[in-house]
């Protein structure tokens, strides 16, 4: 499938990811408001098979918190004006929808990232509980959005990744981009390379939990052992995270779980500004 220039693989994709999760469509747009958003309108008018939705354009990207970012070029829902662009620009963005039920959703957002770590290169570290790093910058967001029908849960998982160099002005800390390891890769052949891993985490995650993804989370932590600040002032030490997923912080007064979707943190003396963390699911 071609679209703005650039030959999706959708068919070859498609039927790969159908081994593991059988009647999933691949869908690529050439523009759209937000890949979440329409995921979320279709599933609300019944249209709830399981879809991966790539957009080489976003013109209403959504950040966490419902916050958003218009912008004349794409923007991921996940990651909004703080270090992701859209494809167009030299960045893959996406959204997995599929009905999901494990029996606790805390950490899913680190199941994802971690899928998306692994699947891309061993130099990228995760940032608690929704961005991918790389040496201290931002590479790629995520958001997670789910809605209820009939007792049954659908999830809306949207991916935004820097592939190319784009520009920093008006961010504290300049972005990262996947090219910088891995040069030559453009982005239908990072959803090629990712797609597959994204959905087996997410299966393994409804089947296991978190449990599978802590001990590999915590090699790829890029707060633990930082000073870090939370939102509210409290000062303290990241300590990795606990069985469900939640920040482990040694503070003065005892070592607190950070799961709290009002909770903001960065590392002391960052030059990032606050990372506001989104829903935990």
């Amino acid at each position: 499938m071609s679209s703005g220039g650039l030959y999706w693989p959708a068919q070859a994709l498609q039927q790969e990811l159908a081994a593991h999760l059988p009647g999933i469509t691949v869908e690529v747009l050439d523009t759209v408001d937000s890949t979440n958003s329409e995921l979320m309108r279709r599933a609300r008018a019944g249209r709830r098979e399981p879809v991966l939705l790539v957009a080489e354009r976003q013109t209403a990207g959504r950040g966490r918190l419902g916050r958003t970012w218009h912008s004349d070029g794409p923007v991921a829902d996940a990651a909004r004006s703080d270090g992701v662009a859209g494809a167009a620009s030299g960045a893959l963005t996406f959204s997995l929808g599929l009905f999901l039920a494990p029996q606790d959703w805390s950490g899913l957002s680190l199941a994802v990232g971690l899928a998306v770590a692994r699947s891309l290169h061993p130099a990228l570290q995760l940032k608690w509980p929704n961005d991918i790093w790389l040496q201290g910058r931002k590479l790629a967001g995520i958001l997670i959005e789910t809605a209820s029908f009939a007792e049954r849960r659908y999830v809306i998982i949207g991916i935004g990744i820097n592939i190319a160099p784009r520009e920093g002005t008006g961010l504290s800390t300049a972005p990262a981009w996947l090219q910088e390891l891995l040069p030559g890769l453009d982005a239908p052949a990072v959803l090629q390379r990712l797609a597959p891993a994204l959905v087996q985490a997410v299966l393994l995650f409804e089947a296991r939990g978190f449990a599978p993804f802590h001990a590999p989370f915590q090699q790829r932590d890029a707060l633990a052992g930082r000073a870090v600040v939370l939102s509210d002032g409290t000062v303290g030490s990241a300590a990795g995270v606990d069985a469900a997923g939640a920040l482990l912080v040694h503070t003065a007064a005892g070592m607190k779980h950070i799961t709290s979707a009002e909770v903001s943190v960065r590392p002391a003396g960052s030059l990032d500004g606050p990372a506001t963390v989104g829903p935990r699911f």
